[in-house]
């Protein structure tokens, strides 16, 4: 057994790494265990068939569907978590989000906790990962006690230009709420600017470290600022989590570094591996007094998996577009329902600048047969990409648990007519603009392996609620079985609304380590 700290936390992503970081910051002895290393910086992280087609940088593992269909999780391990290689949109959910809301194929749960329980923890987050955006701008943007700590990422024209058609088209774009190192003036990079507003920024590890992920905002400013309170493990799996015998208390930290078993203890402990890593870790813990998992007499741990509905459509422009940092304005007139709708449609945003491998790792549609062989930069040249978000539903039967040694995840489909509407807004505006009529889907930012976004966006398996035969965890985020056990990751999600789920993340964590501080004392 090594030294026993006051908190351990698993999992350097966005949860891990801001609890982490609070709890240093406030001088609290915190172990931060991550089972990968650093990402090294190279010039292979701006390299598209590297990152996209060739997967360089995503887990090596072999999951399988209900089927025993075979596919690789987008799960990446690295300090920093997923967020080495997102997209870095920070947005609140809005304060609908937080409601029940009923849809065609059935209901979205009610948080136990309303938004104004998160809001001022939005508001540390947004600051903490060094949000860009303007309020006012966002037709539903929910209430928020000030301004973003950062002016929004400027336009360039052929975007300006979009925003125009866009409001002529009767929406109202916003530019996008975005985690990034940027120092700009009317869209010129300073020169000692971090970000350098290049063509490489959505779902590729920024080298120039311009990207506000966990690591760059996080662990290592808090490793430079309290190197007496923070230590970090690279290489350090959590193979389980043991308990005393009267399974109210985690123990014992079982890892495995450089092929050998270490144990750590903590009178904390705070699990942020991501909603299906956490479930996973749980479900291996099973002992005696948790025979179906640690905290699982509910029969929820691993369930109510979430994930979004998503689609990546790229138009076609009838001219080059000279776009370089395209990632920068969104729409959310239909996020709170439809023009013919009384339900909720979700987001749209656009994605960064599209490259010729990524058209070329594709599969071309049968509608691109009159252009030459090989088109893949002149399509690329003339792409305008955009990704759709919809909410999907926590159903018990989509789920993530082990059969044996196999890791299996199942999930089914649901609350489609949503996102098939959405689908159909943004052909409608974009019927108006000159481009293309026609949409191409595109599978890369979203896996081939699983349809519809597979491990992207995930959330559910662990979610809060105030009944413990309902939930897996107490309102602060503690599981209701286990006394010193939390989590710190999108797990806790007893819905996802249709906005990416980091920011919620980071607030939430932020709200935990308020909560365990308060405890510890």
């Amino acid at each position: 057994m090594h030294d026993h700290y006051d908190l351990i936390v698993i999992g350097s992503g966005p949860g891990g790494g801001s609890v982490a970081h609070e709890a240093a910051s406030r001088g609290k002895r915190v172990l931060l265990l991550e089972r990968g290393d650093y990402l090294k910086r190279s010039p292979e992280n701006w390299d598209a068939k590297a990152v996209f087609v060739e997967a360089k940088y995503q887990a090596k593992e072999t999951w399988y569907g209900a089927d025993g269909r075979t596919f690789h999780p987008g799960l990446h391990y690295f300090v920093g978590g997923n967020s080495k290689v997102y997209g870095a949109a920070l947005f609140r959910l809005r304060e609908r989000d937080f409601e029940e809301i009923s849809y065609p194929d059935g209901v979205s749960p009610a948080w136990p906790l309303p938004y104004s329980a998160f809001e001022p923890y939005y508001t540390r987050a947004e600051r903490l990962f060094h949000v860009h955006g303007a309020r006012g701008e966002d037709p539903n943007e929910p209430p928020a006690t000030g301004p973003y700590p950062f002016a929004p990422v400027a336009h360039e024209p052929q975007i300006a230009a979009l925003a125009d058609d866009l409001r002529r088209a009767g929406v109202h774009p916003f530019h996008l709420p975005l985690g990034i190192l940027l120092d700009e003036k009317d869209g010129v990079v300073s020169p000692t600017s971090p970000c350098l507003r290049c063509a490489a920024f959505d779902g590729f590890p920024c080298p120039t470290n311009g990207k506000a992920d966990a690591q760059v905002t996080c662990v290592d400013p808090a490793l430079a600022a309290y190197p007496d309170h923070l230590t970090l493990l690279t290489g350090a799996y959590v193979s389980r989590l043991e308990t005393d015998a009267s399974g109210r208390t985690i123990t014992k930290v079982q890892v495995t570094r450089e092929g050998r078993r270490e144990d750590y203890s903590a009178d904390i402990v705070v699990v942020a591996c991501g909603a299906l890593s956490s479930a996973l870790l749980f479900l291996r813990s099973a002992n005696a007094r948790h025979p179906k998992g640690l905290a699982n007499g509910s029969g929820q741990v691993g369930r109510n998996y979430l994930r979004h509905n998503q689609s990546v459509l790229m138009a076609l422009l009838r001219h080059p577009n000279p776009t370089v940092f395209q990632k920068t304005l969104a729409v959310s007139d239909f996020y709170l329902r439809g023009p013919d709708q009384d339900y909720p449609l979700g987001l749209i945003q656009l994605l960064a600048k599209t490259h010729s491998a990524q058209v070329q790792g594709e599969v071309l549609p049968d509608w691109l047969d009159w252009l030459p062989s090989a088109p893949f930069q002149a399509l690329a040249d003339r792409s305008l990409s955009f990704w759709l978000s919809s909410e999907d539903l926590p159903r018990p039967e989509n789920r993530i648990f082990y059969d044996g040694e196999r890791t299996v995840l199942d999930l089914t489909q649901n609350n489609m007519e949503a996102h098939h509407g959405l689908r159909r807004q943004l052909k409608r505006l974009l019927g108006s603009i000159d481009v293309h009529p026609r949409l191409m889907e595109r599978s890369l930012y979203l896996t081939k392996d699983v349809p519809m976004a597979g491990t992207a966006h995930q959330a559910g398996t662990l979610r809060f609620g105030t009944d413990p035969a309902t939930s897996v965890l107490d309102v602060d985020c503690k599981t209701h079985e286990i006394d010193n056990l939390y989590v710190a990751d999108a797990s806790f999600f007893p819905s996802i609304g249709a906005v990416n789920p980091t920011l919620t993340i980071i607030a939430n964590a932020l709200r935990v380590a308020d909560c365990i501080l308060a405890r510890l004392g």
